[in-house]
């Protein structure tokens, strides 16, 4: 049985810092934001957002959308690194936000979880709930899978210019219009690290950036090389001498901490798969430079972190290996569109390899490519640390969902904030009330009780 996504859609906070505002406050150069990570704007919810109400807006647009009820949809997962609750998980906030619209108990034979592995957790629910179709469980009901997430570190922090924010929801069936997953092939890795973490009680995370970066490239890999022996074993894909498995991705959508991220993994990618192929040689020529060796033959990442001379030459060698035509040809035909969204909104952590899928289809659809057949790959990660590599085909009916897609659009009209503006919300200094967007048909948090009588409750309504 096929199973896949049949539309996608977005719901982005429409306050945002802009970097070159963002690069002046903080005494640093722009470019370094702009071009060096690839990040223009930052998403930054109101005071009367949060994670549960971000999904709950995206999947309010999907279903009105799709003209769909709550007898059609079987499940709803959430997936976010940014939970406020350490038991109830965040699909009941949805639902009963959901309910406000289509009626109490509308939504009660709707079954779901929140699943928590930090940027990751996404794909795993996505995974489920394509296997939830596959087995026949769906009996014609939709799968709603909803990312969303707060991208949030402290003040004058490293991670402080990659924030961002917002919610990306699909919608699964049995008969997608955009997307089919291939089938037995998905692919994991996962070790116990301390890359990137956020202790209970604490709002923003702990962060070792470099570790994490580098990590998530062998992680990534770890994933294609088993995903690349399912492929061959199930008879998916053939690989030719003189080919890797990169060749038969037409598109390829790599997790976005920042723009730029997705251009290092790329990169990173593309040298394990072409480094024992004969035209490796004919690059390494072009380059001028042997490929660099750490010293140490171990090559623990924190090895190769510490070994200075090696992180310099290697850097080198990667900038003077993108300049290539060989790889310049890969980034441009596989890589780019799905960058144009993430620089615009920033990192979405579960959301931001979905936002790069969305952002590509619109964008290769704007070139007049026909992208009937093309098979997608997709490199998820999550800090703690898991990858998972997956694929699938556009299907024929994909001209009916992408050609209504305009980014700019579906955002809306965008408030630039202040410094001292993005400081009062960043240092959660506003209340609700004290928003500073006033929304309409969608839903707000207006009140967070901390009493003891009202036992930590949240509040949400449908501003009308």
């Amino acid at each position: 049985m096929a199973a896949g996504i049949d539309d996608i859609a977005i719901y982005i906070p429409r306050l945002y810092i802009d970097a070159a505002d963002f690069a002046k406050a903080r005494g640093l150069d722009p470019v370094k934001l702009q071009k060096g990570l690839g990040v223009s704007q930052m998403a930054i919810v109101d005071a009367n957002q949060d994670p549960a109400c971000l999904a709950a807006n995206a999947c309010l647009k999907i279903m009105q959308k799709n003209k769909l009820s709550p007898e059609d949809i079987g499940r709803l997962y959430v997936s976010t690194e940014s939970a406020f609750d350490e038991s109830k998980a965040m699909n009941s906030y949805v639902i009963g936000m959901l309910e406000q619209v289509y009626g109490q108990g509308a939504f009660e034979h709707c079954g779901g979880v929140e699943t928590k592995f930090a940027c990751v957790s996404g794909s795993y629910a996505l995974y489920d709930n394509t296997n939830w179709i596959r087995a026949g469980e769906a009996e014609g009901k939709h799968a709603l899978v909803v990312v969303s997430d707060i991208a949030k570190y402290d003040m004058g922090s490293s991670g402080e210019m990659t924030q961002g924010a917002g919610a990306v929801v699909m919608l699964l069936n049995d008969k997608p219009r955009l997307l089919a997953f291939d089938p037995k092939v998905t692919a994991t890795s996962i070790k116990d690290e301390y890359d990137f973490y956020r202790p209970f009680g604490k709002e923003t995370p702990i962060v070792h950036g470099q570790y994490s970066n580098l990590l998530y490239m062998i992680q990534v890999r770890k994933a294609l090389e088993s995903y690349k022996k399912k492929v061959i074993s199930s008879g998916l894909i053939k690989i030719e001498p003189g080919e890797t498995i990169l060749d038969h991705m037409d598109y390829i959508n790599m997790h976005l901490p920042y723009s730029n991220m997705g251009k290092k993994a790329l990169a990173y990618l593309v040298r394990h798969e072409w480094r024992q192929l004969p035209r490796w040689k004919r690059i390494l020529q072009e380059i001028g430079i042997d490929e660099p060796r750490p010293k140490d033959p171990r090559g623990t990442i924190e090895s190769v972190l510490a070994d200075e001379e090696f992180m310099a030459k290697d850097h080198e060698f990667t900038k003077l290996f993108t300049k290539t035509h060989e790889y310049q040809e890969v980034y441009e035909s596989k890589l780019s569109s799905s960058l144009i969204a993430s620089s615009m909104i920033g990192n979405l952590y579960t959301a931001s390899l979905y936002l790069g899928f969305r952002s590509s289809l619109e964008y290769e659809f704007q070139k007049g490519i026909d992208l009937e057949g093309k098979r997608i790959g997709f490199g998820s990660y999550g800090s703690g640390s898991s990858a998972m590599v997956f694929s699938g085909v556009i299907q024929p009916e994909f001209k009916e969902i992408v050609k209504d897609m305009n980014l700019e659009a579906e955002i809306g009209d965008r408030k630039k904030l202040t410094w001292e503006e993005y400081e009062e919300l960043h240092e959660n200094r506003l209340l609700p009330e004290e928003s500073m967007v006033h929304s309409k048909k969608e839903f707000v948090l207006v009140n967070v009780k901390t009493d003891t009588e009202s036992r930590g409750e949240r509040r949400y309504i449908f501003n009308e």
